[in-house]
């Protein structure tokens, strides 16, 4: 099956930078949420993240103006249910993801092929929820969609090889590297990534470093571009917690389990960057380590 039309449900964070570089390579996105200023958020950052790209001779004016053309946007899931190919961004909690493939059903042709971005959640078990497990599958891209190269395909118990097939034939058109994994908590990246930085949270939490040290140390002791406690910020600390959540429930070793410092951010509501306040402060004009 050739993919041509794409529906992306979830404007935020990765919803909008998936319709960026969907509609940039050439299919025609639909982009949903329940909340129109939230669509209008994600139309308003995609333009000025094309207008970024050509002022930096990455894209021309062309390329911009088409793929801005290629997008439009719904509050209508009946009008996502068209598409060759769903993708689902919304927020990394299993109930949700639930509802919105039910209300979806209804709406979708046979041959339409379901996809999560789930960073975590076991693809199997939503299949299970669907009218279509053959048809369903793990698409996980990567944060910025639109600079990071990899994106996980992660095949359920029951997802046909012709779903893997085209789902890897527009990574492909997409101009990424996928890599596949198979159904297990956290998949490839998030398994090796998102404990790394809980065990930087207990290094904070135990008194072995500050947050500027935890950071620095990684930054120039193992050449990380980013501190983990920095990128914790970036990837949002409720997500963290989250997956952590899903490798300690889903694979029952205490290796995985959260730092309570992680659980007491997290009920503060310092969510990191989003919420301007996490391991850092960003409510000034330079970040401040907040312990």
């Amino acid at each position: 099956m050739e993919i041509k039309s794409v529906g992306v449900v979830g404007a935020g964070q990765m919803g909008n930078g998936i319709a960026h570089v969907m509609a940039l390579s050439g299919y025609n996105v639909r982009l949903n949420d329940v909340r129109q200023e939230a669509l209008d958020d994600a139309l308003a950052l995609i333009t000025k993240n094309l207008d970024r790209q050509v002022s930096r001779e990455k894209i021309s004016q062309t390329d911009r103006d088409g793929a801005l053309g290629r997008i439009s946007t719904t509050m209508d899931m009946a009008a996502i249910g068209d598409s060759d190919l769903v993708i689902e961004a919304a927020t990394e909690r299993e109930e949700v993801k639930h509802k919105i493939f039910e209300s979806l059903a209804p709406h979708l042709r046979p041959e339409t092929i379901l996809t999560s971005n789930t960073s975590s959640i076991s693809i199997t078990r939503l299949a299970s929820r669907t009218d279509r497990p053959e048809k369903f599958m793990g698409f996980h891209f990567m944060n910025p969609v639109p600079v990071m190269q990899l994106v996980e395909l992660i095949r359920g118990i029951a997802t046909d090889v012709d779903t893997y097939d085209a789902c890897l034939a527009v990574v492909n058109k997409l101009g990424k590297t996928a890599a596949s994994a198979e159904d297990f908590p956290a998949f490839i990246v998030n398994r090796v990534l998102i404990p790394m930085i809980n065990e930087a949270v207990y290094t904070l939490y135990e008194g072995v470093g500050n947050v500027k040290s935890i950071d620095m140390a990684m930054k120039l002791g193992a050449n990380h571009p980013m501190g983990p406690l920095e990128l914790a910020d970036f990837i949002g600390l409720d997500t963290c917690l989250a997956i952590m959540n899903v490798l300690h429930d889903g694979l029952a070793d205490t290796k995985y389990r959260p730092c309570p410092l992680l659980t007491k951010y997290v009920e503060a509501g310092w969510l990191g960057r989003k919420t301007q306040r996490g391991f850092y402060d960003y409510r000034g004009e330079e970040p401040v380590p907040t312990r």
